[in-house]
């Protein structure tokens, strides 16, 4: 009988014992550990824990399971997540008129390489600019927004979040600044993308700044959202070299693939518990 994998991550301040206790208490619950990576960063004196185990039978549940870890949560102050393997969780994914990360990461999910459900498509532009797309029956809304209706815009943007139960928010080339009341209400679980530039190259038409200057790298950022624009914990990166023969049109297509393969990368890692937040960092078990 084939087993789901569950995944517990934590972090919290190290001392002695902490490996020990977790895998203890595995043992004795009945869990078999599959996969175990751990991370002592000594600069901050913290530390970060990934196990991917199983249950040998079928008790206890995943619900008494975490319960029962508490205790040791308690013990060691910890930060924790214990997943459920049969929960998936669902992503809400925002988008403007650029649509290559969207048309990916449509892609990824039906071929179940990315295991989610989409709870919502949410645009500042009209269904029809997407018409080429086959939306498959995921809701779509249309949330238009100006410098006058932001906040508005914003309001209801929340409380889509809320009403699709949305455990993640992609901003796939989402070209909208959110504010900060709404970045800190989705801390942890907003991901957005953009070129790697930055801070360089800000504003209207990056790539041909970045040509202008005579770049020889190029490349993709993606990061948990926060009220610091573009400047959130650091999920994934990619670059690819290029030359004085390239244009501009030349580094955008590139850019756009380097765009879309950062993007489903980093929302894979959020997706599987990969991720840890270490202050203004991640630590990412990506192995």
């Amino acid at each position: 009988m084939s087993r789901a994998n569950h995944v517990l991550t934590l972090s919290c301040i190290n001392r002695p014992g902490i490996v020990s206790a977790v895998s203890t208490y595995l043992f004795e619950t009945g869990c078999n550990i599959n996969q175990a990576h751990q991370f002592d960063d000594t600069e901050t004196g913290r530390f970060f824990m990934r196990v991917v185990f199983d249950r040998v039978a079928s008790e206890p549940s995943h619900t008494a399971l975490e319960d029962g870890f508490q205790t040791i949560a308690n013990r060691f102050g910890m930060d924790w997540r214990m997943s459920d393997p049969a929960a998936r969780r669902r992503v809400m994914i925002l988008v403007s008129k650029f649509d290559h990360c969207l048309a990916d990461l449509l892609y990824r999910w039906r071929i179940e390489e990315l295991p989610m459900d989409i709870a919502a498509i949410v645009a500042n532009h009209p269904r029809d600019t997407y018409a080429h797309h086959d939306f498959d029956g995921i809701p779509f809304h249309y949330l238009p927004v100006t410098r006058d209706t932001k906040l508005e815009q914003e309001h209801a943007l929340w409380e889509l979040v809320q009403s699709t139960e949305s455990d993640v928010v992609v901003l796939a080339r989402y070209m909208q600044v959110l504010s900060e009341g709404l970045a800190a209400k989705l801390a942890g679980r907003c991901i957005n993308i953009h070129h790697s530039f930055l801070p360089g190259f800000k504003g209207a038409k990056p790539y041909h700044q970045a040509h202008a200057r005579g770049v020889k790298v190029i490349g993709a950022t993606a990061h948990y959202v926060t009220g610091d624009l573009d400047e959130g914990p650091i999920i994934a990166q990619d670059v690819e070299r290029v030359t004085h023969a390239d244009f501009p049109e030349d580094l955008i297509r590139k850019g756009r693939d380097i765009e879309r393969r950062v993007l489903a990368r980093a929302l894979s890692y959020h997706l599987e518990d990969r991720v840890i937040l270490n202050g203004r960092k991640t630590v990412v078990f990506d192995t």
